[in-house]
């Protein structure tokens, strides 16, 4: 365990409250015009999954967790829950559902994961900041509108929906970021 100052912190992050260890899946550096600047925290216990909402001022301590950080590949997911496979070993991991939570519609057969384990238990992980996916649907494109003009709502393969520049049609594959399924740009490939 290690202190460390509450503005360093960052998701995935594993801290030790009171004993207890805790997987950041939110933080975020609240600077207001008046005050001190704060970090809000949202953290889930690992023993038992209970989510917690906490705020520190950015110049206090922390204890940090440090945990195994390893690169997986992922490879399907079951009633068991998510499998991954260490690239290195070979070992394969199941990651439970509420681990992944809402990264789940983004994971892709073959992706490289960063996967944090304390124990031997994944605790959380980590996906590439950006996806390629398929729009399989989304309203047809209306001749006079120009290219800075409002986006329309699409729904990828994935089953994400997301707003795309009027100039997209279904089946042209784009690039969306995993943490908010915001489009990026058309894909290149």
């Amino acid at each position: 365990m290690v202190k460390v100052i509450a503005s360093s912190l960052r998701k995935g992050n594993v801290v030790d409250k009171d004993g207890k260890l805790y997987v950041i899946l939110f933080a975020e550096n609240i600077h207001p015009g008046k005050g001190t600047p704060v970090t809000q925290l949202d953290m889930r216990r690992i023993s038992d999954g209970v989510k917690v909402s906490e705020r520190y001022r950015t110049t206090e301590q922390v204890e940090r967790a440090y945990v195994e950080e390893r690169e997986h590949t992922f490879l399907y997911h079951d009633a068991e829950g998510f499998h991954f496979m260490n690239p290195e070993s070979y070992d394969q991991v199941a990651v439970s559902e509420a681990v992944v939570g809402d990264m789940a519609p983004y994971l892709l057969e073959g992706m490289a994961v960063q996967v944090s384990q304390f124990n031997g238990i994944a605790i959380s992980l980590v996906l590439p900041q950006r996806a390629t996916f398929e729009v399989v649907e989304t309203e047809p494109t209306t001749k006079g509108q120009t290219a800075s003009s409002s986006y329309k709502p699409a729904v990828l393969s994935n089953g994400v929906r997301t707003l795309v520049p009027p100039h997209i049609a279904p089946g042209t594959r784009v690039v969306v970021m995993t943490a908010d399924g915001a489009y990026v740009e058309r894909a290149k490939d």
